[in-house]
């Protein structure tokens, strides 16, 4: 079967650019499937894209081609690349930092710089611009790798993986009673804020549903959020309208107001610059 696009931008569905880059795909190819994961990435947001590659790849059959383009640098030096990871997928996309998150948890077995002499879209008015590569490149090649016209060797030049921009990436770190980490993404339709805090490490430093914890946030340094909030399982297990830790579906621990949004309440958001610590008591 041919591999399935899954695309993700933030271009939004405001003016024709999903639709253009859609059209290239079935030029190429009418059989080819085409799916949505989300064009509504914060404008030039490559942090929040690479986490969201990260967030839901692995859920998709092996062979599948991602498709992300969140590209301020359209144009210039920064490669245009198809990263083969190391569960089986490919990744197309700008190498300007998306890539980090599926480096770091997934792995990427190889890297090819998109050629674009023989992987650019002729014709149609698209020669002597540079500012849609989305469309004239990345759709392009992505179809084209999909339906066999090339094979992964066929993208381009192989270049080293550790070469890969990547963007600084935190660990937690835990202790007795203790947990550190970063706000590291947001849900822009509940207001949710997912920390990088693993529940396996947050439950073996000696935390347990129905604790009340002590939640420290940071912002470049300054503290912007001192409570002491439950920890649960779920939202239900408080009244809505109240603030809690929990579970999320990653298995991460996050923060939460049950039928309300954290972020706009506390004014908080995400990035590696969103330090938070969680103690006991």
């Amino acid at each position: 079967m041919k591999p399935i696009l899954v695309f993700q931008t933030d271009f939004t569905y405001k003016e024709g650019a999903v639709a253009a880059m859609y059209g290239v795909v079935k030029s190429v190819d009418r059989e080819l499937e085409i799916i949505d994961a989300t064009h509504e990435i914060p404008q030039y947001d490559i942090w929040s894209a690479s986490y969201r590659l990260s967030q839901y790849t692995r859920f998709w059959p092996e062979g599948t081609i991602f498709i992300s383009v969140v590209d301020p640098g359209v144009g210039t030096r920064r490669r245009a690349c198809v990263a083969r990871t190391a569960d089986g997928y490919y990744v197309v996309t700008p190498d300007n930092g998306s890539l980090t998150h599926v480096l770091s948890l997934a792995g990427i077995l190889e890297v090819r710089e998109i050629d674009e002499k023989v992987n650019r879209l002729r014709g149609k008015d698209t020669e002597g611009t540079s500012v849609f590569h989305g469309r004239d490149l990345f759709s392009y090649t992505a179809a084209r790798l999909a339906t066999g016209v090339i094979d992964y060797a066929g993208v381009g030049p192989a270049y080293p993986v550790a070469e890969i921009v990547r963007l600084p990436i935190s660990r937690p770190s835990f202790s007795n009673g203790a947990a550190c980490g970063i706000f590291e993404i947001g849900d822009p339709n509940f207001g949710n804020l997912w920390t990088n805090i693993d529940l396996a490490g947050f439950l073996t430093a000696g935390f347990k549903y129905g604790d009340t914890v002590r939640v420290r946030a940071s912002h470049a340094g300054q503290v912007v959020f001192d409570e002491s909030l439950p920890f649960h399982q779920t939202f239900g297990e408080v009244q809505p309208g109240e603030a809690l830790l929990y579970n999320n579906e990653l298995n991460r621990v996050s923060l939460a107001v049950n039928q309300g949004s954290f972020m706009e309440r506390y004014h908080l958001g995400y990035g590696p610059d969103w330090q938070v610590e969680i103690l006991k008591g």
